[in-house]
């Protein structure tokens, strides 16, 4: 992307000038349970064997293009853990929210923050627990979304769909961005649809995956936000002004997505823009999932389960699946096909790839069971 002003970053790469990524790292993973935790969350995890976790892997992807300038927004209870995996970060850098306020609070409060720090920002927002295998890609497409997002849009990457997914939300693009390659106008967020509907999207064409990352000046998402919750932007804004009332201020905030707050009614508006991207992107949902991404990453002619872990402590026979080691016991699967078993060393999840999105309803149950040391 020509023109676009640049500096050089810590590690000696060229940084895109005055742009922070914001990196919300929330959430329990319940569909991932036993494996995550509320204490120990997916993206406090090693899920792709690569020896660093979802979050590091996250930073390390970003920094090329932010040089050191992260806000990372995550839970009280994790902030002490987000920092030591993460030691490079500024102390300032770790934002610890007091309770769970969905991705507006978050998201919202990085930018109240970020406005005031540097009046020229442009931030990406991008999640904790993404795993993304083309990182050039991801790159190129980071650097459109931010020259179309110093034109005061909000801006989203939008994942070209490989399948008629009925586990994603959608893009819809209206047509091109007037005076920009590569980059379109969005008229519409579409819920998880149907797989009928999600099939007839991809024949119609012009619909793409909705990953939740944007990329905007946190000026115009906050006046984005104020146009439908003004109060919701005023105390974000105040907030920012005195980060000592956060405990004070921060219960007030409704509990509420960015795409419900603004990225809806904004595109409804005209205001929000999309650049298509193919960069090979997983949000690792559930044990379905992540057995797909590891299988892709294993040598060819590769036979029995997949092993996220030591190999030496499963033995199986004749079984396909997943196998995830982490108890220290030794793991033996006979005859079991498509079957995921995950062990740690207080729970065990034995199920099929087939059922692993209703994990979360064993964890539901726990909860309700009043046996949340076990969640």
């Amino acid at each position: 992307m020509s023109g676009t002003p640049r500096e050089v970053g810590a590690a000696g790469s060229r940084a895109l000038a005055h742009v922070w990524a914001v990196i919300p790292a929330g959430g329990a993973g319940t569909r991932l349970w036993p494996l995550s935790r509320s204490a120990m969350p997916k993206f406090l995890r090693d899920l792709t064997g690569s020896g660093r976790t979802l979050l590091q892997e996250t930073h390390d992807r970003l920094a090329p293009l932010v040089g050191e300038r992260f806000v990372v927004v995550t839970g009280a209870a994790h902030a002490e853990a987000v920092r030591g995996q993460l030691p490079e970060l500024a102390a300032d850098a770790v934002v610890a929210e007091p309770s769970p306020r969905d991705s507006m609070a978050a998201i919202g409060l990085a930018a109240a923050l970020l406005e005031r720090r540097d009046p020229e920002a442009v931030m990406g927002s991008f999640a904790a627990d993404h795993v993304i295998t083309h990182q050039d890609r991801f790159a190129d497409a980071v650097r459109t979304a931010v020259a179309v997002a110093r034109e005061d849009w909000l801006v989203t990457i939008g994942i070209e769909p490989t399948f008629p997914s009925a586990a994603f939300g959608y893009i819809h693009e209206a047509g091109p961005l007037a005076g920009v390659e590569g980059a379109g106008v969005v008229d519409q967020f579409v819920e998880k649809p149907s797989v009928e509907t999600a099939t007839e999207y991809l024949a119609r064409g012009g619909y793409r995956w909705n990953a939740g990352m944007f990329v905007v000046r946190p000026r115009v998402l906050l006046d984005l936000l104020a146009s439908w919750h003004p109060e919701f932007a005023a105390r974000l804004r105040e907030i920012a002004a005195d980060p000592a009332r956060l405990p004070e201020l921060w219960p007030e905030l409704p509990a509420i997505a960015l795409d419900h707050a603004v990225a809806e009614p904004a595109a409804a508006a005209g205001r929000v823009a999309t650049v298509p991207a193919q960069f090979g992107w997983e949000d690792i949902g559930d044990f379905d999932a992540l057995a797909a991404l590891l299988d892709q990453a294993r040598a060819a002619g590769s036979e029995g389960p997949i092993v996220l872990g030591d190999d030496d402590l499963v033995s199986a026979l004749d079984s396909t699946g997943l196998v995830v080691p982490h108890s220290g016991r030794t793991v033996a699967v006979v005859g079991l096909h498509d079957v995921v078993v995950v062990d740690t060393p207080d729970a065990v999840l034995v199920t099929t790839r087939a059922r692993a999105q209703q994990v979360k309803q064993v964890v539901a149950g726990l909860k309700q069971a009043r046996r949340e040391h076990l969640t």
